[in-house]
């Protein structure tokens, strides 16, 4: 950023009582790098819905419009520099979201969309509700500026499989054509890709980096609400895409190791806080 305005985010997620997911990983996240976080909830249960017993509630479409006509009666849209969605839980609710963003660029129209399109995981396949897939695919990857899919939602919204980097560069083209600039699949695993490993890979106009991390042995939920939104903070703090893709997975990969260590259920994201702002083992990414 230019100015001594630290930047801001427009987040629309999901919210836990309990744990780290959607917006419960990602304003602290974004908070921890020194942006303003706006959060929206779409729900709030005691818990991720992985849990027995999860209580709570999915909020009624028509409050994101709500929410979003106070905050452009209070004039802070303009200085919103991002919008951030992820989870969407129902049809309607992504349609409200997708209203949040052209309200949010009608009054800042340098405002970047970060679309998390979550649909489903490779070995879970679709775990959404029926018709968000074709929401997904049909009105936020036209919207967005940036697109973060795993390996699984970018073989589904492509259309194609990728198993190795020539099918996953033509994927990738197929998805730049319909709008995003930028586009980051994360949990990618390739004919290349070492068993004990995982990547992510960048792209943005034809050009391509990797970074590669060590495999650990656990699976938390949340990783993917946490690297989008530290990916985007990141680029709002005028770091690189390359730098932020790096940033980003290094910090993620710094406080998932800590959650290993922990042998904790949840992501270890306030014990291992600093891993944000300085991971504590930076991975360099490859042009590939």
């Amino acid at each position: 950023m230019s100015d001594a305005r630290p930047p801001a985010i427009l987040s629309i997620q999901s919210h836990v009582v309990f744990g780290h997911v959607g917006n419960s990983a990602a304003a602290f996240a974004i908070q921890r790098l020194g942006c303003e976080v706006m959060s929206i909830h779409t729900v709030q249960f005691s818990s991720h819905a992985g849990y027995p017993g999860w209580r709570g509630e999915v909020f009624r479409p028509a409050l994101i419009d709500e929410l979003m006509i106070g905050l452009g009666s209070r004039g802070v849209l303009a200085h919103c520099d991002a919008a951030l969605t992820g989870y969407v839980g129902a049809v309607e609710v992504g349609l409200a979201m997708q209203r949040a963003v052209s309200t949010l660029r009608a009054a800042n129209p340098k405002a970047l969309y970060c679309c998390d399109p979550v649909i489903g995981d490779v070995g879970r396949g679709v775990y959404v509700r029926e018709g968000i897939a074709e929401f997904m695919r049909e009105r936020a990857v036209p919207a967005a500026d940036i697109l973060t899919p795993n390996h699984f939602e970018l073989d589904l919204l492509s259309g194609r499989a990728s198993t190795d980097l020539d099918e996953t560069r033509a994927a990738l083209r197929g998805l730049h054509a319909r709008g995003p600039k930028l586009i980051m699949v994360t949990s990618l695993i390739l004919a290349d890709t070492p068993p004990d490993a995982l990547d992510v890979l960048l792209s943005e106009g034809g050009a391509l980096w990797r970074v590669r991390t060590p495999r650990l042995p656990i699976a938390v939920s949340g990783a993917g609400d946490l690297l989008a939104a530290l990916f985007v903070a990141h680029l709002l703090r005028d770091a690189a895409p390359p730098r932020a893709l790096a940033l980003a997975a290094s910090s993620v990969y710094g406080v998932i190791a800590a959650t290993a260590l922990a042998k904790a259920g949840e992501m270890a994201l306030i014990a291992a806080q600093d891993e944000l702002v300085k991971p504590s083992r930076m991975f360099a990414p490859k042009s590939v």
